[in-house]
């Protein structure tokens, strides 16, 4: 990687950690948590260099934002941000439409990126020419971040809005869930840039909902002697159980109870159960690849890894905790809260979930 770079990369980012409240009082900064891809843009001149947040290069999969980058601060800037990849569609942004532009063919990458173009969205500043600010006050980088980044930057290069007011930050987090935003990220004002570690504070919408157990996963250290995860299941309104996620919140010691609890409702479970298509195919493949075990289903992030599973008669009920949803999966894994016994399969519908009024992006940005 060229040393050019007014810092080289790789550089891991600057995480967040989960907060039940929004912290007040003196020195707290807030800006909207986007939902898209972490990422730090590399600039020298006309080399441009974009990194993921687990440290490999984005370039390929987002081409549209290397001349955007390059008209940031002059023909002769150097810098690196700290920022996010976002897609915006209908004024909200678009977590599906980053998901397809993880493909190895270049030409379906270019199509996509002319379609939907990605943007690049800005909140902070590790370097500015030769200077590195990763010990200066955030201040002090939101400062230049501003003067780098300013109104004549591409239209797809955008500066995050941020506050130090938390009734505006509240306001961010209650109106412009439905934009697409994931909550409110909050930082002190005097903290330098501390890579890797969680020393910014985040509060997203969380929520509970209550779902179908349709199956389950062995534990990776422990197959056949503790459960990984739960399979749940929401009906839908033309009476199909959706698999919506899973649900791996638990300690080793309740993973090896799970195994127990959950024998009873192995037997006979695949007798008219919703997902047994879902089984058969998998039972298929595997006799087509000569019995060996395959996984229920690919994963772009996961390559390799079991997702075989084992069905459960759909008796079971629990509730879990979630944030929010992509088109009608949770978006990410759930907390689990409880079993309900008291309550019926039948009622784990999605239309118990709350629906979040629609809010446009256009009106975070003030335009």
């Amino acid at each position: 990687m060229s040393m050019a770079f007014p810092i080289p990369p790789p550089i891991e980012p600057m995480l967040a950690k989960p907060t039940p409240e929004l912290p007040v009082g003196d020195g707290w900064r807030y800006e909207p948590k986007w939902d898209g891809f972490r990422a730090l843009a590399f600039r020298d001149g006309p080399e441009v260099y974009l990194q993921s947040r687990d440290l490999k290069p984005l370039n390929r999969y987002f081409p549209e934002l290397e001349e955007p980058l390059r008209a940031v601060g002059g023909g002769a800037a150097r810098f690196v941000l700290d920022g996010e990849v976002v897609i915006a569609r209908d004024g909200a942004l678009d977590f599906d439409a980053l998901l397809l532009r993880i493909h190895p063919a270049a030409s379906r990458v270019a199509m996509l990126a002319e379609q939907t173009p990605s943007s690049f969205v800005a909140f902070d500043c590790l370097a500015d020419a030769d200077a590195d600010l990763r010990d200066a006050t955030l201040d002090e980088r939101r400062a230049r971040l501003e003067r780098l980044v300013g109104d004549d930057a591409a239209p797809s290069v955008l500066l995050t809005p941020a506050t130090a007011d938390p009734a505006m930050a509240r306001r961010w987090f209650d109106e412009f869930e439905g934009a697409g935003l994931d909550g409110v990220i909050a930082k002190r004002a005097e903290q330098p840039y501390v890579p890797g570690k969680r020393e910014m504070a985040k509060v997203k919408h969380l929520r509970t909902a209550d779902c179908v157990v349709g199956g389950f996963r062995w534990h990776k250290n422990g197959p056949g002697t503790m459960v990984g995860s739960l399979l749940l299941g929401l009906w839908n309104e033309a009476g199909d159980l959706q698999h919506v996620g899973v649900t791996s919140s638990f300690s080793m010691d309740r993973r090896r109870e799970l195994a127990g609890f959950l024998e009873p409702y192995r037997r006979d479970a695949l007798e008219g159960h919703p997902w047994r298509q879902w089984r058969e195919w998998e039972a298929a493949a595997a006799a087509a690849a000569g019995g060996r075990r395959l996984p229920g289903a690919t994963s772009r992030w996961n390559r390799g890894k079991d997702l075989s599973w084992e069905p459960l008669r759909p008796e079971l009920v629990c509730e879990v905790a979630f944030d929010h949803l992509q088109g009608d999966r949770f978006r990410h894994g759930t907390t689990f809260q409880r079993w309900r016994p008291d309550k019926p399969p039948s009622a784990c519908r999605y239309d118990q979930l709350e629906e979040t009024p629609a809010a446009l992006l256009a009106d975070l940005f003030g335009r």
